[in-house]
């Protein structure tokens, strides 16, 4: 039985959409035991209302939440019983494997580094993101790439793109089960001497490295699904995962206003209904779930702060492969094999 400790109370739909989601896991012929962290009596408010197995989901009492305007040093200082942190410290003494949140994005960073080791050889944590690919990803077709630092690490040396690689591809080959994944830096070109001078010297340490490194790619390479793991510096991993996210949001709103201004447009869309629908399907983020919290020696995984109780299962999924596939082994391996941390 694999343990997971989910922050119940972050996140805009906050507890409901967290216990709705552990409930509906709870109800699943899974190995799956859930810890929700939070407000014990909205908790079982909630519970009242839903069908779950009390043996897969325990309510653990946490006081108070950080809200998503805080500031989140501040808020955790204020609130050392918040949920984050709670649900943090039962992963760091044992009592669970994994750590789900789908709240404020830089508490959990905060807490987790607060909480938790850094892992040998890894300067910086990276927040990894999955963005829809039209290419498919493992054995099962996985309509998801990895991209990161998409905002723990604004910017990022050499060694540190390096760890992204190496963390990216032991966490791409676990849960999108892609043997050996293509790790690429993103970059202003393709060629080898493209990028900042970080970029550069990071090329030429994963040419000789152990990964499954293809070179370069640039930005229309990201939804080609050219990499199954896309490594850059926060800074831009932040700006590329925004714009993506608000051109699909920007198609979804065009479709609909054509929809409502003319009949034409109407059933020229009603004839691509399949398509769109399909297109619906493969960029839906709720499916995956979460995306991790890499450069820790625990597993976190981080889910969108929009998550409804869907997403959240399939966050805690995600959290639990994460654990049964020895994520933070297959890191420390990888990290030793890269030599990272070498003097």
């Amino acid at each position: 039985m694999r343990v997971v400790a989910l922050d119940a109370m972050g996140g805009d739909n906050g507890a409901d959409a967290a216990v709705r989601g552990a409930a509906a896991l709870s109800l699943e012929a899974t190995d799956v035991h859930v810890l929700a962290v939070g407000d014990i009596e909205q908790m079982s408010k909630i519970l009242d209302d839903v069908e779950y197995s009390p043996k897969r989901l325990t309510l653990v009492r946490a006081d108070g939440v950080v809200p998503m305007a805080a500031d989140p040093r501040a808020a955790l200082d204020q609130r050392p019983r918040c949920s984050i942190l709670v649900a943090s410290q039962l992963v760091a003494s044992g009592e669970a494997t994994a750590l789900v949140s789908a709240g404020h994005t830089g508490a959990t960073i905060l807490a987790s580094a607060r909480v938790f080791q850094r892992l040998p050889g890894v300067q910086r944590a990276a927040l990894a993101a999955v963005h829809p690919t039209e290419a498919r990803h493992g054995p099962h077709g996985d309509p998801f790439g990895l991209m990161l630092d998409v905002g723990a690490t604004l910017s990022a040396t050499p060694e540190d793109l390096v760890a992204f690689a190496v963390m990216g591809a032991a966490y791409s080959s676990i849960v999108s089960e892609v043997a050996s994944p293509r790790v690429a830096l993103l970059s202003n070109g393709t060629e080898r001497g493209k990028g900042t001078p970080a970029i550069i010297e990071a090329h030429r340490r994963l040419l000789v490295g152990p990964l499954n490194f293809i070179g370069n790619i640039e930005g229309l390479d990201i939804p080609r699904g050219t990499a199954d793991v896309v490594v850059c510096d926060g800074f831009l991993g932040n700006v590329v995962l925004k714009m993506l996210e608000g051109v699909g949001e920007v198609v979804r709103d065009v479709a609909r206003e054509a929809s409502s201004r003319k009949l034409k447009w109407r059933v020229g869309l009603s004839m691509l209904s399949g398509g769109i629908q399909e297109l619906k399907r493969l960029t839906d983020w709720k499916a995956y779930g979460g995306a991790p919290l890499l450069g820790f020696d625990q597993v976190v995984i981080k889910a969108h702060g929009r998550s409804e109780a869907r997403a959240i299962r399939n966050a805690i999924k995600v959290a639990a492969k994460s654990a049964n596939g020895d994520l933070i082994g297959r890191i420390r391996d990888g990290a030793s094999a890269a030599g990272l941390g070498d003097t």
